[in-house]
């Protein structure tokens, strides 16, 4: 089985004519290498070229040279059959992604980093000692949100980062809901983490 239909391929080929990575002028590779780009065999790469011939998109001399000839009408091809990007652009596209991904984890990691050295800074300026308190799978607070827990006016400490996993919050607004497993980084005078853990996970009623 094909991986790819050569209609889809004539799309691709379309959307690379109309993107600029394949000019109108240019040849492009014969069919054999173009049925390595995209691991199909020649048959569907020559079906695939022969509807572009016949859209004028291309043309195919004597000695099975293609060439590009119109980038309007390749236009008008992919319009005209509300093209979707076959998994040729689509591989294109993660690998797009997966780079991007790459940049924010190292973004991600620098201000964790940042994060972490800060805290270090702040842990001799009292009374602002930031402690990290974990919410435990018993926690009467689970389900609910700062606001409801008046969580400064219970603890006296202020959330400053909320770590979910490998995501980190600054400054959690109110309307944030607190789960099992979240650690909380709050700053406070020198009674906080007591009073804070108690107040997370301490054995008592309903903190509302």
């Amino acid at each position: 089985m094909e991986k790819a239909g050569y209609k889809s391929i004539a799309l691709d080929i379309a959307q690379r004519i109309v993107s600029g990575e394949i000019a109108e002028g240019s040849k492009i590779s014969g069919r054999s290498i173009l049925a390595g780009q995209y691991h199909v065999s020649p048959e569907t790469i020559r079906k695939a070229i022969g509807l572009l011939k016949e859209e004028n998109i291309v043309s195919v001399s004597q000695g099975k040279e293609i060439a590009i000839v119109s980038v309007s009408r390749a236009y008008e091809y992919i319009t005209k059959n509300n093209y979707l990007k076959s998994a040729h652009s689509l591989r294109q596209d993660l690998q797009h992604l997966l780079k991007e991904k790459q940049v924010m984890d190292r973004r991600f990691e620098s201000l964790l980093l940042e994060i972490i050295e800060t805290s270090d800074r702040m842990k001799n300026l009292k009374p602002y000692n930031p402690v990290e308190l974990a919410i435990k799978s018993d926690s009467p607070v689970i389900g609910m949100s700062i606001a409801n827990l008046q969580f400064w006016q219970n603890t006296g400490a202020t959330i400053i980062a909320l770590r979910r996993g490998t995501n980190v919050s600054i400054s959690p607004g109110p309307h944030v809901v607190l789960l099992e497993g979240d650690v909380l980084i709050v700053v406070g005078n020198d009674k906080v983490y007591e009073k804070t853990e108690e107040f997370l996970n301490g054995k008592r009623g309903d903190p509302s």
